[in-house]
């Protein structure tokens, strides 16, 4: 896409949502520079939680080089903001775009990521949930050859490192293997990881003990990296679990975070409040500990989590559940998996996406029953449940959480806003609206409809504060000299719309964003430039 070159005076402010801190401070520009983009009249929010300037953006390069008045300064394109928010791209410091390998991973398959770009997120940060590649320098080297339209960063995953050193079994490492899990996050931080993810929910993280973690974690601290933790236990064990995390911050010396904090099961809502207590108390003692959070009351992930960790353990599950007796064992086990972290409705579990039972997504584990005209209860749900694992399994999503606690969660000063999504296919399965949503979501209804938060301290929490914890000094911002990842959006009209069982549907209300000073949606409309970058973490050995 080529540029014109224009002048045009500055249209007058029309208003936009928000408060006004007044005229930027910046005199005007000289009239001999001629600018890359000159993004006009807007309502800029630096993304550090002030309010916001009615002031011109102009970028040079891949950089913003002035804030002022720019009305009379050359540009090859000039972006008409008036009545609209400038904000700093959006940074999703918890995304599913990447997974174990390079051809596998969505942001590689559907590079263009429309889902990301119609919220105004400019940057991803794969490798959560302890599943990563291990070979971080080598898909960070592909996305420098072949980049996204977003920027795209990388944590190392503690359960791709450990079940490539020890398999799924459930036991302790020995000397040896540490040393070589060690060695492998030290590799990969190294070549730019941000730091160290784990799924300890999942196997095989679930069957290493806090002193593993502590000391896979050391490698990560002394590069100045984060240890960011699908925790242990969100339900009846949630304190332990946040006291864990705590724990690996406080020995192994470094950053760590609650991912996606929240609490399951009726019974235990409101138990947020204490997990809340236990970082600031953690913080004021001096241990780094924040969190992040999806703005929605379900959760999302395989139907395997049903299941209890000895009957996954060595990979053998679908083994197990060929012998009589152990299926008996275990069918128990999800029976009561399901009434104390569901409620014992199987209305709450939904199947998102069964590859080898399409006819099944989208209809929760009541829905399936009643079809099959079987009476609904747990015990049956229990038995749909383990024949879809059985039959290729599925991704499903749980409906669990309170709205109290989600709003209590996002409050909080360091909670960040972050997807625990991807970039989905559109019109395959029925996954979780939080991958076309999420951001959207915060800024349309906790901010403008529901006043939760005040939309300066939404978009804090979505770009300077996750810049921040990953070490992007030069991201997350609008300031002289950051990088220009910048979005254009309309405070009145940006929404989610996205629902669950409909999830398919792109956010409205963004109207330009930009990475690395190139439009990739201008007037609403994809561009097709990929000037994503392949970031890396500053080492800091």
């Amino acid at each position: 896409m080529g540029y014109t070159l224009f002048l045009t005076v500055m249209v007058a402010f029309s208003g936009a949502a928000g408060r006004v801190s007044g005229s930027t401070p910046y005199i005007s520009a000289p009239t001999d520079t001629l600018y890359s983009i000159i993004i006009s009249g807007g309502l800029v929010y630096d993304g550090l939680g002030n309010l916001p300037n009615r002031t011109d953006v102009g970028v040079i390069g891949d950089r913003i080089v002035r804030l002022g008045d720019l009305s009379g300064a050359l540009a090859e394109r000039r972006i008409e903001a008036a009545g609209l928010a400038v904000v700093p791209g959006i940074i999703d410091i918890h995304s599913h775009a990447t997974s174990e390998t390079i051809e596998s991973s969505a942001i590689v398959q559907r590079p263009i990521a429309e889902n990301y770009l119609r919220q105004g997120v400019t940057t991803a940060i794969g490798g959560q949930d302890g599943s990563s590649t291990l070979a971080v320098g080598e898909f960070l080297a592909f996305l420098d050859q072949s980049p996204a339209a977003i920027n795209v960063g990388l944590f190392i995953g503690h359960g791709s490192v450990r079940e490539s050193v020890m398999g799924l079994d459930d036991r302790a490492p020995t000397k040896n293997e540490l040393a070589e899990m060690r060695a492998l996050v030290e590799v990969a931080m190294s070549e730019g990881a941000f730091g160290l993810s784990s799924g300890l929910e999942y196997t095989p993280g679930a069957f290493a003990r806090v002193e593993e973690i502590i000391e896979i974690a050391r490698p990560a601290a002394r590069y100045g990296g984060l240890y960011i933790s699908h925790i242990r236990d969100e339900g009846a064990h949630l304190l332990d679990s946040v006291h864990e995390v705590i724990r690996v911050g406080d020995e192994a010396g470094l950053a760590v975070q609650v991912t996606h904090h929240k609490v399951i099961g009726k019974g235990r809502w409101g138990m947020t409040a204490q997990s809340l207590r236990l970082i600031e108390d953690a913080r004021s003692r001096g241990v780094d500990v924040m969190s992040d959070q999806y703005p929605y009351t379900a959760s999302s992930t395989g139907l395997t989590i049903l299941v209890p960790g000895w009957a996954k353990e060595g990979g053998r599950l679908i083994e197990r559940l060929a012998d009589p007796d152990t299926r008996s064992r275990i069918r128990q086990d999800v029976i009561s998996h399901i009434n104390a972290e569901l409620g014992g409705d199987p209305e709450t579990i939904v199947a998102a996406r069964c590859p080898n039972r399409e006819e099944m997504d989208g209809l929760s584990l009541a829905d399936i029953l009643e079809r099959r005209g079987l009476e609904i209860n747990v015990p049956a749900a229990a038995d749909v449940a383990l024949e879809l694992i059985e039959g290729g399994g599925c991704s499903g999503v749980f409906h669990s959480m309170s709205e109290e606690d989600v709003r209590r969660v996002m409050q909080h000063p360091f909670t960040m806003i972050a997807s625990d999504g991807g970039v989905p296919d559109p019109g395959r399965g029925v996954p979780h609206p939080r991958n076309y949503g999420t951001f959207a979501r915060v800024l349309g209804r906790y901010v403008r409809q529901w006043h939760v938060l005040s939309f300066e301290e939404a978009v804090r929490k979505m770009t300077s504060l996750p810049a921040d914890r990953l070490g992007l000094s030069d991201r997350g911002r609008i300031e002289e000299g950051a990088v220009a990842d910048i979005s254009v959006l309309d405070p009145d009209q940006i929404l989610d719309r996205a629902e669950f069982g409909d999830p398919h549907h792109f956010a409205t209300g963004v109207h330009h964003v930009i990475v690395s000073g190139q439009p990739v949606l201008l007037e609403g409309e994809v561009t097709g430039l990929r000037p994503g970058k392949a970031l890396r973490h500053r080492l800091l050995k």
